[in-house]
């Protein structure tokens, strides 16, 4: 029985390739995680992830439901242009299309793009020097962010060229005056810098906050864990150990993500 406000779907596991079904439970769960956090924005911002085997189509959430109620089934099959490729009784949110599809159209790594409007990202976004170097959990998202300056809100399809070159390869991106936004080749390492990037934010703020003077890592620590970093992490560690426990995280609070 669906949730009041959630309409029924049906048979959309049936419908679908073994690949698309995992990357809908994937990205249904990348979803209720951010509720979890609370880093959602009510029905605002959208995490996508590109269908395995396909010409960039993608998955995103429908307009109107909230990030706790987003379930597998639930989530909008759609391609570059932002039609929808499969029969759903939900719309999606146009606004999630210029940012999304941008990103996986030019880089074929970005399976997962997550973007949201938390507020110690937005405070960073809004500070001109950006994410500091201020701690070791920054060090992740310090070293691949990248910065795009605000042009309103993200639905003309001018910005797209501008946005995509901004960001180049990193996999991190402040959107000034707006957010934030990660990307990875799988849902679980998007998910994971987003959680880095989001605490350095965090971090950020409450630190300036208490108008302290800073006491800032040398330039050889800095270079140590740079070069430690992936050997502390493993190069598949947020898809072999991180993302599973929090799997496992939001099937104790609710397993409807899997619906």
């Amino acid at each position: 029985m669906a949730k009041p406000g959630i309409l029924e779907i049906n048979s959309v596991k049936d419908q679908v390739s073994a690949e698309e079904w995992e990357a809908r439970v994937n990205l249904a769960a990348a979803y209720r995680l951010v509720a979890h956090f609370g880093w959602d924005d009510l029905i605002y911002t959208h995490i996508s992830a590109r269908i395995p085997n396909t010409d960039h189509h993608f998955l995103i959430n429908p307009l109107g439901l909230m990030f706790d109620e987003i379930t597998a089934s639930s989530l909008i099959k759609v391609d570059l242009n932002g039609n929808v490729l499969m029969d759903t009784p939900y719309i999606p949110n146009a606004a999630g299309f210029v940012i999304h599809s941008a990103i996986h159209e030019a880089r074929d790594d970005a399976n997962c793009v997550l973007h949201l409007h938390t507020d110690y990202g937005v405070a960073v976004s809004n500070q001109k020097e950006g994410l500091k170097l201020l701690c070791q959990s920054s060090i992740p998202a310090w070293a691949n962010v990248a910065y795009h300056d605000y042009e309103g809100f993200a639905v003309n399809d001018g910005e797209k060229e501008r946005l995509v070159a901004d960001m180049g390869e990193k996999n991190a991106l402040i959107l000034r005056n707006h957010g934030t936004l990660t990307v990875g080749d799988s849902v679980a390492k998007a998910f994971e810098l987003m959680y880095f990037l989001e605490k350095a934010c965090k971090i950020q703020i409450l630190t300036e906050s208490t108008g302290q003077e800073l006491y800032s890592m040398s330039e050889d620590a800095l270079n140590n864990a740079l070069r430690d970093l992936l050997v502390v992490a493993g190069a598949n560690g947020a898809d072999n150990f991180t993302w599973p426990a929090l799997l496992r995280k939001m099937d104790r609070l609710d397993p409807s993500f899997r619906d």
